[in-house]
């Protein structure tokens, strides 16, 4: 049996050889003597069974002659080429991919009642408003059924807690003008609205207290495009205590008032894209009634430029004498002539 020997195994028998030789043992080292060498490459794998498996590691790939112009390609070729990669036509028009993440408004918007917030349950006006409520109520626990369907976490009774914390933050954000974080509690409509006007101006809010629990007075859901995107919008009233005071920019007090607190009445509507498995609760708009009276621009502070007209010199009567020059000013000659008044002639004349 032959065996396959490495170089420095030839390289001792060679030394070995003249001396088996000399002593008469060459007999002995034939068998040894068949050796063959063999040159080991990197390249080849020790097992040549998987010869196929390692050539489908590499890919072929067709280069794309850069030197050719298209306007040398004809239209069949070209469509020959296309065709075998796979590619579609181009279109003429563009079409540009848009993400939906909020509606443009309020959907059946909740129409507060007159006077809400000053009338008790107990008197005739208070009791209407309770049975409209309670009639309005159903389409409310149908919607709610169906955003528990995309979302088995949402209670209408613990949502107004977590209403307030999204209101009381964004705002807070607002007054402070972060333009990137409020964008996690408001929508892309009422980002605009909420952060129009604030350049310029130094706002001091702050959330004092709640004078009655947050609740839900109205949910409603709707598609939008396909019925597989759905949304969802809830209608809080928030009844607070809030301080509120707006500076313009020279520090002049354009609304408000840091000492005075007022009691704040608000209908507040929050969106939330309940198709989308990370979807938030934000907050998109406030319902503003019809019978609310309207409130009163605040003072725009603007400079005033003021024309500053020469006046004329003044005509000096017969007993009046011109003022003395003070000192440093110069008053030119001509004028002193003609504010001084004539020479008295010792000869009377007559008057005509």
């Amino acid at each position: 049996m032959e065996k396959l020997v490495s170089a420095k195994t030839c390289l001792k028998f060679l030394q070995v050889m003249p001396q088996a030789v000399s002593s008469g043992g060459l007999g002995v080292l034939a068998p040894a003597l068949q050796m063959q060498q063999v040159r080991h490459r990197q390249t080849k794998h020790w097992k040549p069974e998987f010869k196929k498996l390692r050539r489908q590691k590499f890919v072929k790939i067709e280069l794309p002659n850069f030197r050719e112009k298209p306007e040398d390609i004809s239209k069949e070729e070209m469509r020959s080429r296309m065709k075998e990669r796979g590619v579609l036509p181009p279109r003429p028009w563009m079409e540009r991919p848009f993400h939906i993440s909020c509606t443009g408004g309020i959907f059946e918007a909740y129409v507060p009642p007159e006077g809400d917030g000053k009338k008790s349950i107990i008197s005739s006006s208070g009791a209407k408003q309770k049975l409209e409520f309670l009639e309005k109520k159903s389409k409310s626990l149908i919607a709610v059924r169906k955003i528990r369907s995309y979302d088995e976490s949402f209670s209408s009774d613990q949502f107004g807690a977590e209403a307030q914390e999204i209101y009381v933050a964004a705002h807070t954000l607002m007054a402070a003008k972060e333009k990137y974080k409020i964008r996690e509690y408001v929508s892309e409509r009422c980002y605009p609205e909420m952060m129009h006007n604030v350049k310029d101006k130094t706002i001091h809010w702050r959330f004092l207290q709640s004078l009655e629990p947050p609740r839900v007075v109205h949910a409603r859901c709707t598609e939008v495009i396909t019925k597989e995107n759905q949304f969802a919008q809830v209608t809080v009233r928030f009844h607070t205590q809030q301080m509120l005071a707006i500076y313009d920019r020279f520090g002049r007090l354009m609304h408000g008032s840091e000492i005075l607190t007022k009691d704040v009445l608000e209908y507040v509507v929050f969106e939330k894209h309940i198709s989308n498995e990370y979807g938030k609760w934000r907050l998109h708009d406030k319902i503003i009634p019809d019978w609310l009276p309207a409130k009163q621009p605040s003072p725009i502070t603007y400079r005033l430029i003021e024309d500053v007209e020469e006046e004329p010199p003044k005509e000096l009567g017969a007993g009046e004498e011109p003022k003395p020059l003070e000192a440093g000013s110069e008053q030119p000659k001509e004028q002193l002539q003609l504010d001084t008044p004539p020479e008295r002639s010792s000869k009377p004349t007559l008057a005509l």
